[in-house]
């Protein structure tokens, strides 16, 4: 019986001054019996950085242009693939350089490429630096928006998850209604239109990304105690309902509006595939109490699957050396990936 394909992850290695690549490659090496990573970055830093972390580890560098005139070589799983994104400057551990900014970017625009052509089934993003492709010249304010952007689709969903854990005794799944807003801007934020977009954004892929034929999504309320009765605001009344009304007449299992102080516990929790937070900090304190460290961020609404790291690039860590880096995230963002990806 010829062996089953290893589904195949475009992993981009995100600011190289970070600790993105370490991460990458180790998560990569550890997972390689079960998953073909891809790694975007620069072939000769990441070949410099490997030996450091364990000589074992064996890079099979692709350039651009062999990729798109033969596809992906095929790779056994003693090496790894990379697609060689190459930088402007040298890379000095803990200290950003503008002058990568680009390069860092043409990552993502490659691995966005490499599934639109079915290289690869999912894409993993390692954390990158907001500022330092600003000052690179380029106007950018994260990884969703520009997925999204080149993508060409114009609304896309926030999800937090994590895996069971001594915390969860089932995976726990928390999307946004709003996500990088000062808390003033919050209310006004929330609308009808944009809040069914949302749930209709969240069932669809519950169902295709996930595999779940019937989701389940918990909402929460805006304000104290879901506004008790129009008593502490009136969001719950007049948006939040309506839009759940609706979504419910559409065939999507969606329940709430109930106060977020309480929804957070297990005999709701079990009965829930996701919750939809109302902000950012509403929904996200409870999930990476639980799971700091293991949570994975995941972009709903592309047509491609992407995931990401539930930290940031650890500049401070990344200035001390190789091994100071928990892969634990990244491990957890390529197996969710793989995951989605055998059900689509």
């Amino acid at each position: 019986m010829p062996q089953a394909r290893l589904p195949a992850i475009a992993l981009t290695v995100g600011e190289p001054a970070g600790i993105g690549p370490e991460i990458s490659l180790r998560a990569a090496w550890a997972l390689r019996h079960e998953i073909r990573s891809v790694l975007l970055g620069d072939a000769a830093y990441l070949a410099m950085l490997a030996h450091e972390i364990d000589p074992a580890i064996n890079l099979m560098g692709v350039s651009q242009q062999a990729l798109r005139n033969g596809g992906l070589p095929a790779c056994g799983a003693d090496r790894l693939s990379v697609i060689d994104c190459p930088l402007n400057a040298h890379v000095v551990a803990g200290q950003l350089d503008a002058r990568n900014g680009r390069a860092v970017l043409q990552t993502l625009d490659v691995a966005i490429e490499s599934v639109r052509q079915g290289w690869c089934d999912a894409i993993v993003t390692a954390p990158l630096q907001k500022s330092t492709i600003n000052d690179a010249g380029v106007p950018f304010s994260g990884h969703t928006e520009y997925f999204a952007e080149k993508t060409q689709t114009p609304q896309v969903v926030m999800m937090l998850a994590c895996e069971a854990n001594a915390c969860l005794p089932q995976p726990l799944r928390v999307a946004l209604a709003t996500t990088h807003l000062p808390l003033k801007e919050v209310a006004a934020a929330i609308r009808y239109d944009d809040l069914l977009r949302t749930l209709q954004i969240i069932h669809s892929d519950l169902r295709s990304k996930f595999g779940l034929p019937q989701p389940r999504i918990l909402v929460t309320g805006l304000n104290p105690h879901a506004g008790e009765n129009g008593y502490l605001g009136r969001e719950e009344i007049d948006v939040i309902a309506p839009a759940l009304r609706q979504a419910q007449s559409l065939g999507i299992d969606a329940r709430g509006p109930y106060p977020a102080d309480t929804l957070f516990q297990q005999k709701y929790l079990a009965q829930a595939d996701c919750v939809l937070a109302m902000y950012h900090d509403q929904g996200l304190p409870v999930l990476k109490h639980a799971s700091f460290g293991l949570g994975v961020n995941i972009t709903l609404g592309l047509p491609l699957i992407r995931i990401s790291v539930d930290h940031g690039t650890a500049l401070d860590l990344a200035a001390l050396g190789t091994g100071h880096a928990d892969i634990g995230s990244m491990q957890v963002a390529m197996r969710t990936a793989a995951g989605m990806a055998k059900n689509l």
